[in-house]
């Protein structure tokens, strides 16, 4: 596995041209058909980027990602080529117009592999929602890749691309992360434009990178973050993303939740986990136990507030702008009921009478108005935390990937699973997993750090400094 970085300086020296480069990911593509990592694959269209990138490459106007070969969520709209998030609903959707990320990631000319497999509109954990290809894990094509960017996991881990980007709404990018053993970062929200993104939950969503190290990270967030016209909740700033590659730990405070080290986490996730913050401790870190009594209802909290988010953003597919259409409707109203019947699946269908019944006349108060309350507290335990620690480490997922269909008819076990990432979505705050080691299956595991809004580049940091002596695990493939 080559990083960005690496990649950056073979292109450069003149080592590799970005199309030979491009060839070698497009050929592993086709030998690896069973990972079923993308929706679709652009041959045609990558390999002239790559003609136009070895162009700006020798004419020395090379930017830091000019050349590399990335992969793109199926949720991320791009223009002339289908975005169909994983959904019947948007089978033959092609996009007239790029998404903020795509026209940032043009300009510093990179070439798009293609779109990655997702759960359908991102509601899931496992990408097993998906109408179309099914991600398999590279560490064991039997196990999940994690979801809802479980595609791109896959397509990292897998060596099918040189980095992915994902969208995460209460772990999405993370999880599948873990799961696969690469870094996966979800920005500070509003760090990064959502605009062209479609929305799951849109004051939850967040586009972030997935690659092989944290320093990569911090480059594809150089090119892609920012404030834009299009989107209203993100802000003005000047973080160099990479600004803390290199620091030194010494004298860092890192918190340590007890709720997240509970019953339900796997034993051999808390012994890798603890094992990393033991890494930080010494180097000089200072490990405090800290509380989030919210934890709890955290869970609860986040599907209520995502799947209300969501029954308002779903209503759009309606039958009559575009996507899905039922075939010879009797009525109108046949149209609709018909058209959404069967262009959704049986999870995003459960999401959204789940948000309906919340936002409903004699429900709202009772349910959706107590998730708003949970969300202020949660963001109040993150302040106070965040008052006494620098950064705050958990683990990624409780459990190491599972089995395929293992709990795809079981919602309340996998929304469960989500109890350790929806923290960070309903506070706001950046969050990013690394790899910590493999259980006795040889699965990876991976370990969480978070801190206050808009100190990405401290979490990129400390994730650097435990990736300088722990190597990434390689999947078997």
């Amino acid at each position: 596995m080559v990083t960005v970085s690496e990649l950056r300086k073979k292109l450069d020296d003149k080592q590799i041209s970005s199309v030979e480069l491009t060839k070698e990911y497009l050929k592993n593509i086709k030998a690896n058909p069973s990972l079923e990592a993308y929706n679709t694959v652009c041959e045609d269209e990558a390999l002239k980027a790559a003609e136009l990138a070895d162009k700006k490459i020798a004419s020395g106007e090379a930017m830091s990602l000019t050349g590399i070969p990335l992969a793109i969520k199926d949720n991320i709209c791009t223009k002339d080529i289908k975005t169909t998030c994983s959904s019947k609903m948007l089978e033959s959707y092609t996009p007239p117009y790029n998404a903020t990320v795509m026209e940032k990631l043009n300009a510093q000319g990179v070439v798009v592999l293609g779109k990655t497999s997702m759960d359908e509109f991102a509601m899931g954990g496992s990408s097993q929602t998906s109408a179309f290809a099914k991600p398999k894990n590279p560490f064991n094509t039997d196990c999940v890749p994690g979801g809802s960017s479980g595609g791109s996991a896959a397509a990292v881990a897998g060596d099918l691309c040189a980095a992915a980007l994902g969208s995460d709404t209460g772990g999405s990018i993370r999880q599948p992360a873990s799961f696969c053993g690469i870094t996966g970062m979800k920005p500070t929200y509003g760090t990064v434009s959502r605009f062209g993104l479609v929305a799951f939950g849109s004051s939850l969503d967040q586009i972030g990178p997935m690659a092989h190290s944290a320093s990569d990270c911090g480059i594809i967030l150089n090119a892609i973050a920012g404030q834009d016209v299009h989107d209203r909740t993100t802000r003005k700033h000047s973080i160099d993303f990479t600004s803390r590659l290199g620091m030194d730990i010494k004298g860092i405070k890192i918190g340590i939740p007890k709720e997240f080290f509970a019953d339900g986490i796997d034993e051999e996730v808390k012994k890798s986990v603890m094992s990393a913050a033991k890494f930080y401790e010494g180097l000089g870190a200072e490990l405090i136990e800290v509380s989030m009594p919210t934890l709890k209802y955290a869970v609860s909290a986040y599907y209520l507030l995502a799947c209300a988010e969501a029954s308002s953003n779903l209503s759009r597919y309606d039958g009559v702008k575009y996507g899905y259409r039922t075939d010879s409707p009797e009525s109108y109203d046949e149209l609709i009921k018909k058209s959404r019947s069967e262009g959704f699946g049986t999870e995003v269908k459960r999401r959204i009478l789940l948000g309906t019944y919340a936002l409903s006349s004699g429900y709202y108060d009772a349910y959706y108005k107590k998730a708003l309350a949970v969300r202020q507290q949660c963001r109040a335990e993150h302040d106070e935390i965040f008052s006494k620690c620098d950064l705050m480490l958990t683990p990624t997922a409780p459990t190491v990937a599972y089995k395929a269909g293992a709990n795809i008819d079981d919602p309340v076990k996998m929304y469960l699973a989500d109890i350790c990432t929806v923290t960070a979505n309903i506070a706001g705050i950046p969050a990013i997993s690394v790899p910590c080691g493999c259980d006795k299956a040889g699965m990876p595991i991976g370990f969480s750090l978070s801190a206050k809004r808009f100190d990405d580049a401290l979490l990129i940091g400390a994730a650097d400094v435990y990736e300088k002596d722990h190597p990434h695990p390689i999947a078997k493939i």
